[in-house]
C-alpha cells in the first residue's frame, strides 16, 4: 500500500498545497480520501487524469470536497470519454449539495459522472481495501477513516475536535493523517479542531506508529504546530504533512 499526500492545506489552499486531499494504492487500484480545492491540478503529477477508482468524501466543507465538481467536467466532457461512473463514499447530502455548488439541476445533477453512496459508521470494501468510517466531532456530518491492506493500515481524522471515536480508528495504525489546525496558545473554541498537541495527545493513546500533522491552514506557522506536537506524549515517528510526499508501507 502506498500513501501518497496531494493536498495538506486547511481551510483553504496555501503557496505550497492544495486543500485536503490523499491518495492510496495498491494493486492497481487508487483510491482517494477527500477531494478538496486545488487537489485536481496537483494530483496529476502522481496518477493519470481519469485514474480514479474510488473517492471517500470526510464532509461537505469546500477544502474536502469542492474539486469533485471539477473532477464531474473531467469526466463527463473530455474528448476521450465515456467513463464508468466512479464510486464516491459520502454524506448523505453529497450529490444535492455538490450540485448545487457546480450550478446545476440536483437530477441527474453529478450523478452521470459519480455513483454516490451514503457514508455510516462501520466497516466496508472498496476495491483491495477494506475502509471503516467513524464519526467525527465537528459541527457538521464529518467520518474518520481507517484504510487497510495487506496488514498495513493508515488512519484519517478528517477534521475534528477532541475525540475518543478517533482514538479508536487509529488503534494500531502504521499511518495516522491527524489534523493540526490551530496552535496551542489560541483561545479556540471546542469540538471544532485539533491543535498539535491534542493530535499528538490522539495518537498516544491510539498507538499509532507514525502521526503525520495535516491539515496546515496556512497562516499558522507549521514549525510551532510542530513544536506542540512534541510536548502531546507521542513517542512514535512525527512529521508534518508535505504535499507530494510518498509513505510506501509495504
Amino acid at each position: 500500500m502506498k500513501l501518497t499526500i496531494v493536498g495538506c492545506a486547511g481551510s483553504f489552499p496555501g503557496p505550497d498545497s492544495p486543500a485536503s486531499c490523499y491518495l492510496l494504492e495498491a494493486e492497481g487500484f487508487r483510491l482517494l480520501l477527500d477531494f478538496g480545492n486545488g487537489a485536481l491540478g496537483v494530483l496529476q503529477r502522481h496518477i493519470g487524469l481519469y485514474d480514479v477508482d474510488a473517492i471517500c468524501l470526510s464532509h461537505l466543507h469546500a477544502d474536502h470536497c469542492l474539486d469533485l465538481c471539477a473532477y464531474h467536467v473531467v469526466r463527463t466532457y473530455s474528448p476521450d470519454r465515456p467513463f464508468p461512473r466512479v464510486p464516491v463514499y459520502a454524506p448523505r447530502d453529497a450529490p444535492r449539495r455538490l450540485s448545487a455548488a457546480y450550478g446545476m439541476s440536483e437530477e441527474p445533477g453529478l450523478e452521470t459522472a459519480f455513483s454516490f453512496e451514503p457514508l455510516r459508521p462501520g466497516t466496508f470494501n472498496v476495491g483491495p481495501f477494506e475502509v471503516t468510517a467513524a464519526t467525527m466531532n465537528h459541527p457538521v456530518e464529518t467520518y474518520g477513516f481507517r484504510v487497510s491492506h495487506g496488514g498495513r493500515s493508515v488512519a484519517y481524522s478528517a477534521d475534528t475536535g477532541e475525540c475518543t471515536e478517533l482514538v479508536k480508528l487509529a488503534a494500531g495504525v502504521d499511518v495516522l493523517l491527524c489534523e493540526a489546525s490551530w496552535p496551542e496558545r489560541l483561545n479556540t473554541p471546542p469540538n471544532l479542531h485539533l491543535n498539535g498537541r491534542e493530535a499528538a495527545e490522539h495518537a498516544a493513546r491510539a498507538g499509532a506508529g507514525t502521526l503525520v500533522l495535516t491539515h496546515l491552514v496556512p497562516w499558522y506557522d507549521p514549525e510551532e504546530i510542530y513544536a506542540d506536537a512534541t510536548r502531546g506524549g507521542f513517542d512514535g515517528t512525527l512529521k508534518l504533512a508535505r504535499s507530494g510526499e510518498v509513505y510506501d508501507l509495504g
